[in-house]
């Protein structure tokens, strides 16, 4: 389908170069509701936390430039046709980095494992952080959980009070313009 392990090698400089974590690479079905596929890359600023539109341009115009290079030189990245989605991760953000699991320590997280893991799949609470490559969490109903970082399937913030408080407001820079621009629309 897609060789995500290769597409990150090449989506990362581009991120980087531009000044940009990358958060996740991945394949999902499109959100157009066509039942196409979408590469979806998610990205931040270190500064803010965040990627505003532009940078998200900026971000897919380098990706799509690569990923047009690497697959002329006869390198096959994705199977079929697909669109490009970039994204900022959100303040519900999916946990994939190490580095997540520290930063959000403190806020209620859903951590699903590939396979049960101590008698449950999934565990849902408070986030400690991680350690040795453990992740530490203290579930709602299992109590203190230790899961294998190597086992996680997926993880993500849970959109709570505490969380929306902690996160960083969001760039409203160029807002003023475009609501200029759409009452100039309407005269």
């Amino acid at each position: 389908m897609a060789d995500i392990a290769r597409l990150t090698e090449l989506i990362e400089p581009e991120a980087a170069a531009l000044g940009f974590a990358l958060v996740r690479v991945a394949m999902i079905t499109s959100e157009a509701g066509d039942g196409g596929m979408a590469l979806q890359i998610m990205a931040e600023d270190p500064a803010t936390g965040q990627l505003v539109i532009d940078q998200c341009a900026a971000l897919s115009r380098r990706v799509s430039d690569v990923i047009d290079t690497a697959e002329e030189a006869g390198e096959v990245l994705i199977e079929g046709a697909y669109h490009l989605e970039v994204s900022s991760p959100g303040i519900d953000r999916p946990l994939t980095r190490s580095k997540d699991f520290t930063d959000w320590a403190g806020h209620e997280a859903r951590i699903v494992m590939v396979k049960t893991h101590d008698g449950q799949r999934v565990s849902k609470g408070i986030l400690h952080g991680i350690a040795d490559g453990m992740v530490h969490i203290t579930d709602a109903k299992a109590g203190d959980v230790h899961l294998p970082l190597e086992q996680i399937h997926s993880a993500r913030l849970v959109l709570t009070d505490a969380l929306i408080a902690a996160t960083r407001p969001l760039d409203t820079s160029g807002a003023d313009e475009l609501i200029e621009d759409k009452e100039k629309a309407d005269d």
